[in-house]
């Protein structure tokens, strides 16, 4: 039985930077939008 932790690693690297992404995403269009339509990424 063969392991692969280098495709865990990048999954979770992948999943992480996600995470990361979605949620400066999140607070620079709240402050670019001046928090007026946040319900784009609260509908996800």
């Amino acid at each position: 039985m063969k392991r692969k932790p280098d495709l865990l690693w990048v999954l979770v690297i992948l999943f992480g930077l996600g995470v990361v992404t979605t949620g400066y995403a999140q607070s620079h269009w709240e402050q670019q939008q001046g928090a007026s339509s946040p319900s784009l990424f609260r509908s996800l």
